[in-house]
Formats: C-alpha cells, sequence, structure tokens
C-alpha cells in the first residue's frame, strides 16, 4: 500500500497537468482573434504563454478555419534534412545570441583544433549585438567557416536544428557560443562515436561537466533538475543541459522535434532505440557576456517539457530496423 501511494499521485499529477494544459490553452485559443497568433509556454511541447530564450512564434492555427500562417513566421525549410554533398569529415555546430565577445575567439579556437577537413557552422539566433559582423569579418581567416542567421530569436534548439539541417557532414559536434565549452573535448567525443561497435547503435556521445564553473544557485537549480528528470525518464543523464555533444547526423534528424529539445537529446536518442555514451569534458568560466536563461524560468519550462517527453516515451512501441523481403 505504501509503494503504491507515489505512484498513485504521480499519476493523479500528470493526469492534472493533461487537463489544466490542454484543455484550457485550447479553450483560449478558439475564442481568439484571427490575426492573434498562437503562443507557446517557454519553449515546451504542449506550454502556451510567455517565452524561455525564444521570441513569440507565430503558427499556423489548430483549427480548420484559421489554417493561415503568418507571413513573417520563419523557419528553416530553405535546408534539406538531406544533403547529398556530404563531403566533409565533421561539422561543428554553433548556436549563438548575442555572444560578440566570445565568437571571434571561439571561431578560431574550434578550427584549430578540427583542423580544415571540417566545417565550423555558427547559427545567429537573433542577436541584437554585433554577433553577426564579428563572425563575417573572421570568415576569411577560417575558410571552413559558415554563419547562419534566424533573422530573430526563435530559440536555442531551433539554432541546433537549423545548424544539423545544413551541415554536410554525417557526424555533428555541438557546443554553446558562450565559450564555457572546451572545443579541445571534440576530438575525444568524435573518436568515441566513430569507434563505437556498430551492434551497439551507439548514436551520440555527450558531455559531462568535470567541474562546472557556474555560480552556486545555478548548479544547484540544474542538479535537482537533473534529478528530477532522471527519475522521471529513466535515461541515466546527470548533465543533460552540457552542451558539447557529439551525434549522427540523421539519428538526430529522426527524433521528434519540439522548442527546447535540445534538454532532452538524450532520452529522445534512447527512445529511438539508440546508444548514448558519456564522457567527462571540461567546463570555463564566462568571461563575456550573461546567460541567456534563468533559474524560475528554466524551471517552469524545464518541468512541463519533462512531462511532454515521458508522454512521447509512453506513446511509441520501440524501434525497429525494417527489411526488404
Amino acid at each position: 500500500m505504501g509503494q503504491a501511494l507515489p505512484s498513485r499521485l504521480l499519476a493523479a499529477a500528470y493526469n492534472s497537468w493533461i487537463i489544466v494544459t490542454l484543455r484550457h490553452p485550447l479553450a483560449r485559443l478558439v475564442i481568439a482573434p484571427r490575426d492573434a497568433g498562437v503562443r507557446r509556454i517557454g519553449t515546451g511541447l504542449f506550454q502556451p504563454g510567455p517565452s524561455l530564450y525564444k521570441a513569440r512564434a507565430a503558427r499556423g492555427r489548430l483549427f480548420r478555419f484559421h489554417l493561415s500562417r503568418r507571413e513573417t513566421d520563419t523557419d528553416d525549410h530553405s535546408f534539406t534534412d538531406q544533403n547529398f554533398d556530404m563531403t566533409v569529415a565533421l561539422s561543428v555546430v554553433v548556436p549563438v545570441k548575442d555572444e560578440a565577445e566570445n565568437v571571434a575567439p571561439l571561431a578560431r579556437e574550434i578550427a584549430g583544433v578540427v583542423g580544415p577537413d571540417a566545417e565550423i557552422i555558427f547559427v545567429d539566433d537573433g542577436s541584437t549585438d554585433s554577433t553577426v559582423s564579428v563572425l563575417q569579418s573572421v570568415k576569411s581567416e577560417i575558410p571552413g567557416l559558415r554563419i547562419l542567421s534566424h533573422g530573430r530569436n526563435i530559440g536555442q534548439s531551433r539554432g541546433v536544428r537549423t545548424g544539423v539541417r545544413a551541415a554536410h557532414g554525417e557526424i555533428i559536434a555541438t557546443l554553446d557560443g558562450d565559450g564555457q565549452n572546451a572545443p579541445q573535448d571534440i576530438p575525444k567525443l568524435v573518436r568515441m562515436l566513430r569507434e563505437a561497435p556498430a551492434d551497439k547503435r551507439v548514436a551520440m556521445v555527450s558531455g559531462v561537466r568535470r567541474s562546472r564553473m557556474d555560480n552556486a544557485n545555478k548548479r544547484y537549480a540544474s542538479g535537482f533538475a537533473n534529478g528530477f528528470r532522471r527519475w522521471m525518464l529513466k535515461d541515466g543523464a546527470v548533465d543533460s543541459g552540457c552542451g558539447i555533444k557529439a551525434f549522427r547526423r540523421d539519428a538526430f534528424l529522426a527524433l521528434p522535434y519540439f522548442d527546447n529539445m535540445h534538454r532532452f537529446v538524450i532520452a529522445l536518442m534512447q527512445r529511438e532505440g539508440y546508444t548514448v555514451l558519456f564522457a567527462e569534458v571540461e567546463h570555463r568560466p564566462r568571461t563575456h557576456g550573461v546567460s541567456k536563461y534563468n533559474n524560475l524560468q528554466r524551471a517552469v519550462v524545464g518541468l512541463s517539457d519533462t512531462f511532454g517527453v515521458r508522454w512521447l516515451q509512453h506513446r511509441y512501441k520501440g524501434a525497429v530496423d525494417p527489411k526488404e523481403l
């Protein structure tokens, strides 16, 4: 009886969340004016309302009589999910927003580590400072540098996906644009991915920050969030927010996309039947700029998204390798 009580409480909380999150926002959308647009809470699966690291996004209406999309709504459909010109050994994707003081030294550092056979893709997510112009100024000295721009702020997860879809490499490495991830860790992650046995279906190697160079409040909040996410999703991830990762491009593009998914890639990879490996990486202090997140916003969005990913796990019958007969 005592063991069943927590499960019953969790089930009741989950049911209440579904009712509150789905029923009430949909009711408001029915009576919303035609030009009011549709918002999401944070960057979550089912969350409507103010956003986290993401500007207001107008979406196609949910109902038959409201199917139009705004002309100002942007997406990355100009990039194909299947690039036929896969000519580089590695693609490094770096999403950035307002990191003008960090991008030039970071681009040079990455280029020095990965060499001329790799491409480096910076995706600007609506910066309001000189991030883009700084990147353009160093493009001549880094032949493999590519610069993509959303034109407005639509989120870090979209930045990662934009870069991956535009990439010419079968293996992708990602890292944050604030300079706190060390590019020197990229070769180790890529080597682990390439040397993994084929029968293990290893699709990603995720970094685990050895010693986080963040303030105490951020470390405690992150530790609590990782513990709750690990308990709910059973993904074994102790540092899901670490930005430095190496993964196979085709595996990433097979994942269900939603805003803020970058914090749940480990669980989503496992959902598809892939194996995820972990490796300790360095973490450096931020020397310029400020974080684009705060603990309260991250907690609210992360809670809802965790329930959403748990729903995705539940509504999936497992991976299968179809065979042609």
